[in-house]
């Protein structure tokens, strides 16, 4: 049965926060997610490419290793991995069919959320895995991911003001629900905090006596080579932004090699090269032009985001990029804060595409046109399309301008599963 077809019945429930539904959907499961060792990671931004992190040294350690993400860019299987593999779609569907069918007459009906998720702790127990890292979907303190008592580690990566209407109005609001995956005596891995933020995490791991490390970032040593204590090792992933979300899974994995778990340095150095993290900071290939895609959709990742290109734009040894010339083509979700990412976005001379983001529901690119022109007045060039295809016709008329494609992971997603591309 097609996997599409077997969630779609649970999609109009949308987000509905709180874990009544999965914990009974579990124990009709016979609890599953009880048989197996846990990594948790919360965060706004920084938690995939640590799960990668992780999962990658891991699998290269010998660990049967299980990985949990959310969202997909192209198709349901990349959620749930075992050694860097996705699941197959024959498997999934089976494993739906089998959560679907312990979903309870009498119980209110869980999300399309919690289904994949009880898929993923069901498969993993059955694959008999040694060590799962599992990305929390939202928040963290009510996400369907949140149902292990005594995870090895948790993790907290970042928290800015995302999802806010669903996790509340401060950044200490949105802390205190990303805390809510701290469990009583588990070390916790934390990263740079906004102060208000630090404090909620600070002062709940304390009630629960909970070890709390906070590595500092990691130095770059030469491009695509990074230091933590006196490791050296590959960075594949693209941004400064790296430095801290390798730290913090290097300080992960230190925490495991005191547990017990053997993780050699040679594991670590060949599972950080391997490290592939699709749609983040991505150089692909386009009808012979080169693009960075990356799926930034909250303001902290496009002053990331920004960041990057401008080491791109100041580094003189890549004479293919005009020096000052930027070509956004973006589409973002209705729900995200326009204003706030065109901030951190778009400076004088940049040009600009809009996009609507398809089968999702998208702002309006000729109302994000009228925010962009009023944020950044001094666009060389501001224009709609109806569609991506145009939009990157459009965009490459100019022969040297680097064009970055972003604002929604869902935007990305149609771009890797709708258009030939090569890897640069």
């Amino acid at each position: 049965m097609d996997i599409d077809s077997i969630l779609q019945p649970f999609q109009h429930f949308g987000v509905n926060l709180g874990l009544s539904r999965i914990v009974k959907l579990l124990a009709n499961l016979g609890n599953p997610h009880d048989r197996i060792s846990v990594i948790h990671v919360a965060g706004t931004n920084g938690k995939g490419s640590v799960c990668a992190y992780l999962s990658s040294v891991l699998t290269e350690a010998g660990y049967r290793t299980g990985r949990y993400i959310s969202p997909h860019l192209v198709d349901w299987t990349e959620r749930i991995c075992i050694n860097e593999q996705p699941i197959s779609s024959e498997e999934l569907s089976q494993l739906l069919q089998k959560v679907q069918a312990a979903v309870s007459g009498d119980d209110e009906y869980p999300t399309q959320f919690e289904i994949i998720t009880a898929a993923a702790w069901l498969y993993f127990a059955q694959q008999q895995v040694d060590i799962a890292v599992i990305e929390v979907g939202l928040g963290g303190r009510l996400d369907a991911t949140n149902v292990c008592s005594e995870p090895l580690v948790t993790v907290i990566t970042s928290i800015s003001r995302e999802h806010w209407q669903q996790l509340g109005p401060t950044v200490a609001d949105i802390a205190r629900e990303k805390a809510g995956i701290l469990k009583p005596g588990c070390p916790v891995v934390v990263g740079r905090l906004p102060s208000d933020a630090e404090k909620v995490v600070r002062s709940h791991a304390q009630e629960l006596q909970c070890p709390i490390f906070t590595p500092q970032p990691a130095r770059q040593i030469s491009p695509g080579w990074a230091e933590y204590h006196t490791l050296q090792y590959p960075l594949p992933l693209q941004g400064q932004i790296q430095l801290t979300n390798s730290a913090l899974a290097l300080a992960t994995l230190e925490i495991l090699q005191q547990q017990g778990w053997q993780i050699p340095t040679s594991a670590i150095i060949n599972g950080m090269a391997k490290t592939k993290w699709p749609g983040r900071m991505q150089w692909l290939t386009w009808n012979n032009h080169k693009i960075l895609i990356d799926g930034a959709h909250n303001p902290a990742a496009a002053q990331v985001l920004r960041d990057y290109v401008d080491s791109l734009l100041n580094n003189f040894s890549d004479k293919s990029i005009s020096q000052h010339s930027v070509t956004w083509i973006i589409g973002m979700l209705s729900t995200k804060e326009h204003k706030e990412i065109f901030q951190a976005l778009l400076k004088t001379g940049d040009k600009l595409y809009l996009v609507p983001v398809p089968d999702n529901i998208s702002a309006n690119p000729l109302e994000l046109a009228n925010i962009a022109n009023n944020i950044c007045p001094e666009l060389s060039l501001c224009h709609t399309c109806d569609d991506l295809s145009s939009a990157l016709e459009l965009a490459f008329t100019e022969p040297d301008n680097l064009v970055v494609l972003c604002g929604s992971l869902y935007l990305i997603g149609h771009f890797l599963g709708s258009f030939d591309y090569q890897h640069s």
